[in-house]
């Protein structure tokens, strides 16, 4: 059977045009691989059109509506879900519509398609005291215990995202004075963020431990499971709520029924934003794209909100206590207002 003109577009744009004139990271081309095998799974459910027959020529903007309707009712998935999805498809009719520009109408309208407005979640923190509570847990006698928590104290002192972490070598590490970590972030931007002394020391002793200051090791994954394989996502939040769960039972008040992994991260922000470091070095540090991003931690900090306007504050209210205030039986004053 020939491939369709759809299979060899869609084939150029995940395999040529993503990561080579995009640059696209391996998440960001997986995530939209994803998109593309929900599309043709609605695509063969909901209209019989098997992937081995699907053209250009049958994709339409009803179409891609109704696939996002599809994901919405069908498979439960939320708005910022299907935002996802649609970004996915976006980008694809951006390229056609210089690949295959003979149905350009049809792309720019599949394009108008706009996203689904999301509630912005609030950002959930831990304080100073739950972060030190969950990293006491480690049970620095034991192998596991000393990778928890070289792992766990890396993720919140860098301010690390999950798949940033996972992706560490050991050659990203510099433990002589001054002492980075160097991370990939999204797009494959990297960024130095410094390492304080009491993280370096957890750092190396789980290093020498694990064989991992040696040459040869240099590209080994720096956090590896059991059988030396590379830690996944599922495995590094197995970790984080192992050692929550038994913070939890200590100080219930301190650590929140769901805790994700990049809860350590708006930690770590909102902890260096209380203690007065510029926006412009936490944008830094966590590899936002702009300062705009970062402010979302200045508008939450409620703490610093207060402090702010206490500063600010001028007393108006005034001193003396007024006669209605002070009077009990409030028909009787009125009463005597008019006298």
């Amino acid at each position: 059977m020939r491939p369709t003109d759809f299979s060899k577009n869609l084939a150029d744009f995940l395999t040529h045009y993503l990561p080579g004139e995009r640059g696209a990271s391996k998440n960001t081309i997986a995530s939209y691989k994803d998109a593309f095998i929900l599309f043709l799974t609605f695509l063969k459910e909901r209209e019989n059109i098997p992937a081995e027959r699907l053209t250009l020529s049958q994709i339409t903007k009803e179409i891609v509506v109704k696939f996002l309707d599809w994901l919405e009712e069908e498979r439960h998935c939320c708005a910022a879900t299907r935002n996802v999805r649609l970004a996915a498809l976006h980008s694809f009719f951006q390229y056609l519509q210089y690949q295959n520009p003979e149905n350009l109408m049809e792309w720019q309208r599949i394009l108008s398609i706009p996203v689904k407005r999301t509630e912005k979640p609030t950002i959930k923190y831990l304080s100073v005291e739950g972060i030190r509570l969950i990293l006491e847990g480690p049970n620095q006698s034991t192998k596991s215990g000393r990778r928890d928590l070289a792992l766990l104290s890396l993720m919140y002192d860098s301010g690390a995202r999950v798949q940033e972490i996972i992706d560490l070598t050991p050659s990203m590490v510099r433990l002589d004075p001054p002492c980075t970590v160097k991370l990939i972030g999204k797009g494959n931007k990297a960024r130095i963020v410094p390492l304080l002394e009491q993280q370096v020391k957890f750092l190396k002793i789980y290093m020498t431990e694990q064989k991992l200051l040696h040459p040869h090791a240099n590209m080994y994954p720096l956090f590896s499971n059991s059988r030396k394989e590379k830690l996944t996502r599922a495995g590094v939040n197995y970790i984080l709520a192992k050692y929550a769960r038994q913070a939890r039972e200590r100080e219930p008040s301190l650590i929140p029924e769901k805790l994700s992994c990049h809860c350590l991260r708006h930690s770590l922000a909102m902890h260096l934003l209380q203690s007065g470091v510029n926006l412009v070095y936490i944008r830094d540090i966590l590899g936002h794209t702009s300062v705009q991003v970062t402010e979302i931690y200045a508008r939450t900090d409620s703490r610093q909100k207060r402090e702010a306007i206490e500063k600010a504050y001028t007393d108006a209210t005034p001193k003396e206590i007024p006669s209605w205030l002070a009077n009990d039986d409030l028909l009787e004053w009125l009463k005597s207002f008019t006298r």
